[in-house]
């Protein structure tokens, strides 16, 4: 078993919601969450596979197939379609060579749609992880992803 897995399950056994908590600290370490770890979950704390499959499908949060460094969501919630969300969506796209649910080939960047971030105000709204950025415009879009590019 990969020593890794051992760790984060002896650091939630016994907890309440320790599947859940589990799969969210395997999917931080590795950026999605591999069949084969899911294999070596299911066998370590006795669950079945089709479950943690159901859990890991069912919640958006969980990924998978591997993500990107930086997860990428655009609003296409009505106040940021009526105010040109579709026309950012596609500029990302453009700018990052991959359509919505793609990771870029480095795993930089994952391109995700969403129906409200909740700043309808600011609208049209991209947030980039946990920044969220207001009144976006294309090139507005590519400078604020090419500062997360020169982070790395």
């Amino acid at each position: 078993m990969d020593e890794k897995v051992e760790k984060i399950i002896e650091q939630y056994q016994g907890k309440p919601g320790m599947v859940i908590s589990v799969l969210e600290k395997v999917q931080e370490d590795y950026g999605y969450l591999p069949q084969e770890i899911l294999k070596q979950v299911s066998e370590k704390l006795n669950v079945p596979l089709a479950q943690l499959f159901s859990m890991a499908t069912f919640y958006s949060a969980f990924s998978l197939t591997p993500r990107g460094k930086h997860i990428v969501y655009t609003c296409l919630g009505t106040a940021c379609h009526v105010r040109g969300g579709a026309r950012i969506l596609k500029g990302l796209s453009h700018q990052l060579g991959i359509k919505p649910g793609d990771t870029t080939e480095d795993r930089q960047f994952t391109l995700e749609t969403v129906r409200c971030i909740g700043c309808c105000s600011l609208a049209p709204v991209v947030k980039v992880g946990d920044d969220v950025y207001g009144y976006n415009t294309a090139d507005k879009m590519r400078s604020i992803l090419d500062n997360y590019k020169e982070q790395e």
